[in-house]
């Protein structure tokens, strides 16, 4: 591939991940929307200069009334939209505020990506200013003569239903959306959607899709390592690894990341080592611009976020103070299909390679460490309540079903399984733990003939 295409796939996924970030935050969508209602008021005003007499004369009970009233009107719709505004979003962030604390601040970001209050904000400050935008064109007399804007008057008057219709759908939305099964569901479509994005491959069975993760040892010590620090502290929210390749095959060197997407970096820390000779400043600078480094982790290419998200919800309903046994098997449910489209995902190779020469040691979450941040943590939390714990092995079990022929899955899953009845014969009398002895028996003699 050539200097331009590669340079030209590199800007292109840079704008995404810039694209991702903006609309993403609570103001980028409310301004663009904003902005857009201010134009059509200045076209309105255009109209209604053009055209306002002939409407008038054919619709006089539509476009008929007169400067002081259209400026009473539009500014009691002025005043009403942001009181509304005001009130309505200032209750909202304490509904999301309480919500993040009952289950983990860690999903405060997804209701800031929301479309609906997004959309919903950019239209109720558009029609305050849209309304603002026509007063001040409205003349009741004088030298400069009446002048009322008639299509722009009327149209405040429709984007004032417009505005009550948004904000009823929006208090509907938003109280549907802090249920708790509305939380976890959202988080675990994204978390799918990212594991597909990130492992697009699926296994075939004979082939070698599915390597270790794990570098060799020889690859890591028979050499001296220099490394390249970060500027900056941080997560890592995207690396571009394939870029990362090519550098280290157009500079015939090894490279060996430090870190990896969903890792936090201190400054001064490594992100990246080098074998052989030192890096150069130029070298330096081109590693840094592949490594996206912000405040706070993202799922889009971390599906690990996401899985730890809902382990926290989890976590804190099984917690003695809350004990909300139906939310955290809830959790569970919705885990189940990430671990199923992790289950038949081939992962990423560690060691890559050009022309037999090793160029990349690369580092990333394996399945196994994957399977054990979702099940240890509740399985944990959960010791005495064999609900939790029959729903977690029947989530193994279903993993199972699905990892026949994926080298070594088979196994975690069944040692992750062993781990849940050991708790279940530490914290629950016999009597109820019969039908766990069941299921995992049952996982065991999947995972046995896999």
């Amino acid at each position: 591939m050539s200097d331009a295409p590669r340079r030209r796939s590199f800007v292109v996924r840079r704008l995404i991940l810039v694209w991702l970030r903006l609309s993403g935050s609570l103001w980028f969508l409310p301004i663009a929307i904003v902005i857009g209602v201010a134009a059509l008021a200045i076209a309105l005003i255009a109209a209604s200069d053009s055209f306002g007499q002939q409407v008038l004369a054919r619709f006089p009970r539509l476009f008929g009334a007169d400067a002081d009233s259209s400026r009473s009107m539009l500014a009691t719709i002025a005043s009403s939209i942001i009181t509304v505004e005001a009130v309505t979003f200032s209750i909202t962030v304490l509904a999301v505020t309480q919500a993040s604390m009952q289950y983990t601040p860690r999903i405060l970001r997804n209701f800031l990506r929301d479309r609906t209050s997004q959309v919903t904000l950019g239209v109720l400050v558009g029609v305050f200013l849209y309304c603002l935008i026509v007063i001040r064109t409205i003349r009741t007399g004088g030298a400069a003569g009446r002048y009322v804007p008639s299509i722009a008057v009327l149209g405040a008057f429709v984007l004032a239903g417009i505005a009550i219709a948004a904000l009823m759908y929006f208090i509907h939305h938003i109280t549907s959306t802090l249920e708790a099964g509305s939380i976890i569901a959202q988080v675990s479509a994204e978390t799918v959607t990212a594991i597909r994005e990130r492992f697009p491959a699926t296994y075939r069975a004979g082939s070698d899709a599915v390597p270790s993760a794990q570098a060799p040892q020889s690859a890591c010590t028979s050499t001296s390592w220099h490394p390249i620090p970060a500027q900056r502290s941080g997560y890592i929210q995207q690396v571009e690894q394939d870029d990362l390749f090519r550098l280290a095959v157009d500079r015939t060197r090894l490279i060996r990341m430090e870190v990896g997407v969903g890792d936090f970096v201190s400054q001064g820390a490594p992100l990246i080592s080098t074998a052989g000779d030192a890096a150069d400043e130029g070298l330096a600078e081109q590693v840094q611009k592949l490594y996206t480094i912000r405040p706070y982790r993202t799922v889009h290419q971390d599906p690990a976020f996401g899985i730890r998200q809902m382990v926290d919800i989890a976590v804190k309903a099984l917690s003695p103070g809350v004990n909300d046994t139906t939310t955290a098997i809830t959790c569970i449910d919705y885990l189940r299909p990430i671990l199923i489209e992790l289950g038949v995902r081939c992962h990423p190779r560690a060691l890559r390679s050009h022309e037999g020469e090793l160029r990349l040691i690369a580092k990333f979450r394996t399945f196994d460490e994957l399977l054990r941040a979702t099940i240890d943590e509740i399985r944990l939390n959960a010791a005495g309540n064999p609900r939790v714990l029959g729903r977690l092995l029947l989530v193994l079990r279903e993993s199972a079903d699905v990892a026949p022929g994926m080298p070594g899955r088979s196994d975690v899953i069944l040692a992750c399984a062993a781990d849940v009845l050991r708790t279940a014969r530490h914290s629950i009398a016999m009597a109820d733990r019969l039908a766990l002895e069941e299921e995992y028996a049952l996982v065991e003699r999947i995972a046995r003939h896999a």
